[in-house]
């Protein structure tokens, strides 16, 4: 049986399709695949062999590959025609439209900067950042309209488009409507050099801790996403056990995916490109509904989706997943936010492990997943977010950014071609989060000998609780397995005596109703006494979260902190 350094070995080897070669951009030493595409455009452009395959489906509206091809096409002309070119920033403001798509790949192709708009924003939050990136157009939906219409005149876009509203525009704003039937869909690119180091986005971080930093990613970060997500299956498939020599041979159906990410989040955009790489069906909901998710998971023979584990533990949960088709299902992922070891043996279970699961690990900074836990090693390490890409060098530091042996916890600190260039206009920022080319994550973690990373909280969550570190992951891990918690959050509150108190926020299943001594007994049974909290607070709210899933811990702690 291969094992998995070989099998590293032999995808990476010279003439291989992962090849790699070391490289210096910028004094930072780098491993880069070889045979990466240069561009977002070089990979628009080979989707062109796709033709009439179906690509975006969204409730009754279906889009082949030919039909986005044309658009794009003649989108990107329309916005040169208004100036936009090389550079420019092109803002994209809607939830999971078609539209989306079509204008993030109309601004690849011109060699503009996609702006992906957190579509939670309030109209202040958007404006700050259209003015702080500078953006030249905007593609938006109608909701985002409503949104940004008191300042929209004021930033003097080049072009600025609505789609999916049927209200009244304001000068200056075209429908997308009358942009689709004023272009020529000819399928012939404007002209435009894109290469490698060239920046394809800016996409801005949640701003949980302040106004929200736009992180500069270049083609080749993205194109290095890519090259990870697909090294990642080639190693699983040559992982695999071998099949009996009279299997017969099945051809694998065209891959599909159900998008729950929003495209503003970088598991949402990776979500995107890769499946237009890919050649897939990607399908895309208004909003999140459990049961017609399981509906779509069925109807369109979903092969893979991926989630925030709030979401993928609803799916898991409901009534009705036993009772759909889900053959061609063979991938389910999960991250954005810390993963309950139990939800991958639950996944485990309702799937008899015919179902992969995959949880990878990045952040927006990192041009998404740099490490990857997936198959049956996932199985084997469900409190693992994995091993490192092949191009990824982790440090794990201490707090003078001091390297640490394996097996201590320190910040992760994670180089390689996949990490951005820093942030736009924020040069301190930039210079406190970037050390010769190292990202400080802020995450707190530690890798054992095999390889396989532990992520053990975010660094600014850990409870000091009378000078011992409290790993909040750890405690709501455990909380996640009582019968009766829902969702969890693990805080740390003032304390007169010892610095800080750990408290827990829970959110009850319907008709349960422990007390807070059962849920603290509860912990104490599972972890050191001085882990389980001393305070709990039950809410009957589900918990504030980011668009990406994470809980906002600050707005809890400080309602908690108020109400004392």
């Amino acid at each position: 049986m291969t094992s998995r350094e070989e099998a590293v070995a032999a995808l990476t080897a010279p003439g291989a399709i992962f090849q790699m070669a070391p490289t210096v951009i910028d004094g930072v030493p780098w491993r880069i695949y070889t045979n990466a595409p240069p561009s977002f455009r070089a990979i628009f452009e080979s989707t062109k062999a796709f033709g009439d395959r179906p690509f975006l489906v969204y409730e009754d509206d279906r889009c082949t590959f030919a039909d986005h091809y044309g658009i794009v096409a003649g989108f990107a002309r329309w916005l040169a025609e208004r100036g936009i070119g090389k550079g420019d920033r092109v803002a994209i403001g809607a939830r999971n439209y078609p539209e989306w798509s079509m204008a993030f790949w109309s601004a690849q192709v011109l060699g503009a900067i996609a702006v992906p708009l957190n579509a939670w924003w309030t109209g202040p939050e958007l404006e700050y950042a259209l003015r702080d990136s500078g953006a030249a157009a905007l593609v938006m939906d109608g909701e985002r309209l409503e949104r940004v219409e008191a300042f929209l005149a004021a930033l003097e876009l080049k072009a600025s488009v609505v789609v999916r509203h049927d209200g009244p525009v304001p000068t200056g704003t075209d429908r997308w409507s009358d942009v689709l039937a004023a272009i020529d869909r000819t399928p012939e690119l404007p002209a435009a050099e894109v290469g490698p180091d060239d920046l394809a986005t800016i996409m801005y971080t949640s701003g949980t801790t302040g106004l929200p930093k736009g992180a500069l990613a270049t083609q080749r970060n993205h194109a290095t996403n890519l090259m990870n997500t697909m090294f990642n299956g080639a190693l699983n498939a040559a992982l695999a056990p071998p099949s009996p020599e009279d299997t017969p041979t099945i051809v694998p159906p065209p891959p599909a995916a159900l998008q729950v990410f929003p495209f503003f989040h970088i598991g949402g955009l990776s979500g995107l490109y890769i499946f237009t790489a890919f050649g897939g069906k990607l399908v895309t909901m208004y909003k999140w509904d459990t049961e017609l998710a399981l509906e779509i998971l069925e109807r369109e023979e979903i092969t893979a989706t991926a989630m925030v584990p709030t979401l993928l533990r609803q799916l898991l949960e409901s009534p009705s997943i036993t009772k759909r088709h889900l053959d061609r299902l063979g991938g389910l992922s999960s991250g954005g936010a810390p993963v309950p070891p139990d939800l991958i043996r639950t996944l485990e279970s309702t799937f008899e492990s015919k179902v992969s699961p995959a949880n990878g690990y990045g952040l927006t900074e990192t041009t998404s997943a740099v490490i990857m836990n997936s198959g049956q090693e996932y199985f084997r390490h469900p409190d693992s977010i994995g091993r490192l890409t092949p191009v990824t060098d982790l440090m794990v530091v201490n707090a003078d950014g001091e390297a640490l042996p394996p097996g201590e916890i320190g910040e992760l600190w994670l180089r390689g071609p996949n990490v951005v260039k820093g942030y736009w206009n924020k040069p301190e920022a930039t210079a406190a989060a970037f050390t010769e080319g190292w990202f400080h994550s802020g995450d707190l973690g530690y890798q054992d000998g095999e390889g396989f990373v532990y992520v053990v909280d975010r660094l600014k969550d850990v409870v000091i609780r009378g000078g011992e570190n409290v790993y909040c992951a750890e405690v709501e891990a455990i909380l996640f397995e009582h019968p009766a918690v829902a969702d969890v959050a693990i805080v740390g509150l003032p304390h007169a005596v010892l610095g800080e108190e750990v408290a827990a926020v829970v959110l009850l299943r319907p008709g349960m109703t422990p007390t807070a001594d059962e849920i603290v007994e509860f912990v104490g049974r599972r972890l050191a006494r001085f882990k389980a909290p001393t305070r709990v607070f039950f809410d009957s709210e589900p918990l504030p979260r980011t668009a990406t899933g994470k809980v906002l811990k600050r707005e809890l702690r400080d309602k908690l902190t108020a109400g004392s």
